[in-house]
């Protein structure tokens, strides 16, 4: 006998869900939008769900869980991502916020809910937990994304079991999310903790800070801050008040203790982050400010087998490998040592590049930093050659003279950057993260030879 879950968890019809720019929305307006919304989506197996607005998203998602199809959630929305989907999913249709979103395949703009045709909701639909209900795919960071599998029950335990770590099932909060909701980081910590976490969901996606202060200002107490290290570094050389908000929430790229004390001064709330990936779902959290070790979460194990942590149980799908080096501590929490992928060997020497960010970024007046190790040379010399260490710094008051002066002590002289180069920017994608052929491009643009 198959198990079944609500599409919304421990709600009244009249509780509020969401907060657009009209107001809020009760539980009973978004699921009679979410029929209308099914009644016209075409037929076949797959949504493709391209919708920044964050309220049109979650009408889409639950649309699409009453109409029988499964969401597809790119991280990616460039042209070629976008038709490589329709080309692998046979009868896939798609919505967005933006006309014409995927030219030749079927699907539309969202529409005017308001000319949907709704009718009164009296119960909140139940979902059955075997059912697969989306596929996440990963950003691609260290090569071609790759497609993730959701189950409906191991989705509604995942943002209970977040809402629980971060203290969020005794006190609900109102969130504003800076990240993109097609991610799993902001799928998970934006809608899914709003649908079995108790809290609501304001429907936009501001990402300059004065936006981003706006947003915050429209919606009620308590409030939470779903976001990344790029938003709150940016947020807080603004210089801007920022409303009172009771919890900040960042993940996507380590945050440092400097910046995360400087947001709980100027914010007023403590800052957690958010330990998992898109294979994984969320797996853990922590405070910045208490200290390195994560908490993992509710019912997940972490298993060791020589260098490789696989992550299981509670709402992990399966048996997961995880990219990082992890090292289990004796009350149960766990430390990360870097990516696998990140572990720099120069000349026998071992270190990881989130271990060289952190030093290069926590040089004063340094906003944005990131070290590159390009592809070893290739031909005759390749077996004699070292290959030397690049690194991309943003820092507009400062020259590469003064910054190497303060790298200096804190590195062996081995994994200095050589060289160091003064950009406006990093080409980071819109959730914060940087792609390995993101900085290609930016190395064949600044140092003057690509890859080979």
């Amino acid at each position: 006998m198959t198990s079944a879950s609500a599409l919304i968890s421990d709600r009244q019809l009249d509780d509020v869900l969401a907060w657009r720019a009209q107001g809020p929305v009760r539980v009973r307006e978004f699921l009679a939008d979410a029929h209308a919304l099914a009644a016209t989506l075409p037929g076949g197996q797959w949504l493709l769900n391209l919708c920044e607005d964050r309220y049109h998203f979650a009408v889409g998602f639950a649309a699409g869980l009453l109409a029988g199809k499964v969401s597809l959630q790119p991280s990616s929305h460039s042209p070629e991502t976008l038709q490589r989907l329709a080309a692998d999913h046979d009868g896939i249709c798609w919505i967005s916020d933006q006309a014409d979103a995927v030219p030749g395949v079927p699907g539309g703009p969202f529409p005017d809910l308001a000319s949907l045709a709704r009718a009164e909701v009296h119960e909140v639909p139940q979902i059955d937990d075997e059912r697969l209900v989306a596929i996440l795919f990963t950003s691609g960071s260290t090569g071609l994304p790759q497609p993730h599998r959701k189950t409906w029950g191991k989705l509604v335990r995942n943002g209970r079991a977040e809402a629980a770590a971060l203290g969020l099932l005794q006190r609900p909060q109102t969130i504003v999310g800076t990240v993109p909701i097609q991610h799993s980081y902001g799928f998970e910590s934006t809608l899914l903790i709003a649908l079995h976490g108790g809290c609501q969901f304001a429907s936009g996606k501001p990402f300059y800070p004065q936006d981003i202060v706006e947003a915050i200002e429209a919606v009620p107490r308590p409030r939470m801050l779903v976001t990344t290290p790029f938003h709150l570094s940016t947020l807080m050389a603004s210089g801007l008040p920022v409303p009172p908000l009771d919890l900040v929430l960042s993940a996507t790229a380590p945050l440092s203790p400097e910046l995360a004390r400087r947001v709980e001064d100027h914010c007023g709330a403590p800052v957690h982050e958010i330990y998992g990936s898109t294979e994984s779902s969320a797996l853990a959290s922590r405070r910045t400010l208490d200290g390195a070790a994560w908490q993992p979460m509710q019912a997940v194990r972490l298993e060791h087998e020589g260098d490789t942590t696989h992550a299981s149980g509670g709402h992990v799908e399966g048996r997961v490998p995880l990219s990082d080096l992890i090292e289990t501590c004796a009350d149960g929490r766990f430390l990360l040592h870097g990516r696998h992928a990140d572990l720099v060997n120069i000349a026998g020497k071992r270190t990881s590049l989130a271990y060289l960010n952190h030093q290069l970024g926590a040089l004063p007046g340094v906003v944005d930093v990131a070290f590159f190790l390009p592809d070893e040379t290739e031909g005759s010399e390749a077996a004699t050659s070292v290959t030397r260490l690049v690194a991309f710094v943003v820092a507009p008051t400062l020259d590469a003279r003064t910054i190497m002066a303060g790298l200096r002590p804190r590195l062996d002289a081995i994994f200095l950057p050589r060289p160091l180069v003064l950009v406006d920017a990093l080409p980071r994608n819109s959730t914060g993260k940087l792609t390995r052929q993101a900085l290609q491009v930016l190395y064949a643009e600044q140092v003057g030879h690509g890859p080979r």
